[in-house]
């Protein structure tokens, strides 16, 4: 572990649990800037900006800049731009993502006849007109794009419904899956990811709480993989999954053991 050069972060549930830092997050981040090694912090969350997620690691004390936040937003908008350049868009989402994609350009539709591509993020006030919108621009050729597959998102008390949600109920109502997935485990955010960090897949280790999204991503991209019990897996999930971390760990405080090393 302490060979590798590059070391990418989950946030919720593995750096913090809502408002509550993971008692060891900000020192195990902290030494590794110090040491040089490279860090990523790699949400599938689109309901913040990439500049409310540097305020609020910088609250924790951790040491961080915009060029050390990927979200699905930034790949997205990469995405749209060597794919959908001119696409007028129709987001199910939230302000942050709609301001972002405005400010790179993209307009969103007025009408089911204008969109191009429909977007589906985690929306906390998805409703039934959200829902007919999006269905009538898609019957009319609308592109189907999500940001994240996430089922739940890990919270303070819990978990509570996130993207999968959204995606779920389209899915159902237009009768196919989705053109394209942007967040984890999507290879786009894999390639993303190492072209921020300059680095190759051996060079990296995906730190995550999730096995469908986080482990997974970092097997398929060849990277080593540390999946952490403080967010939405447990030791129970482990048993019957096909993505099979390289190290197991109660918490990220368990990177400074000296079985890491």
């Amino acid at each position: 572990m302490k060979k590798l050069k590059g070391y990418i972060f989950d946030l919720d549930g593995t750096v913090y649990l809502g408002k509550q830092l993971i008692e060891g997050a900000d020192t195990i981040i902290n030494s590794l800037l110090d040491e040089g090694k490279k860090v990523l912090f790699l949400t599938n969350k689109t309901i913040e900006s990439r500049h409310r997620y540097v305020k609020k690691l910088n609250g924790f004390k951790i040491k961080a800049s915009l060029e050390n936040i990927l979200n699905p937003t930034l790949t997205l908008i990469d995405y749209l731009r060597g794919h959908h350049p001119d696409a007028i868009l129709y987001v199910i989402g939230e302000q942050p993502i709609k301001d972002e994609l405005t400010l790179a350009g993209f307009r969103e539709g007025m009408t089911p006849a204008e969109v191009d591509v429909v977007v589906l993020s985690w929306d906390r006030d998805f409703h039934y007109d959200h829902l007919n919108f999006a269905y009538q621009s898609i019957k009319l050729g609308a592109k189907m794009i999500a940001t994240n597959p996430d089922r739940t998102c890990p919270v303070e008390v819990g978990d509570v419904p996130d993207c999968a949600g959204m995606i779920g109920a389209v899915e159902a109502v237009v009768g196919r899956k989705i053109d394209v997935q942007i967040g984890k485990p999507s290879k786009l955010t894999i390639q993303a990811a190492l072209k921020i960090l300059e680095l190759k897949p051996e060079e990296c280790v995906m730190i995550g709480d999730r096995l469908e999204t986080d482990i997974r991503m970092g097997i398929e991209a060849g990277m080593k993989t540390a999946l952490v019990l403080s967010g939405v897996t447990t030791e129970e999930d482990l048993r019957g999954t096909v993505w099979t971390p390289d190290y197991v760990l109660p918490s990220v405080k368990g990177l400074l053991s000296d079985k890491m090393k």
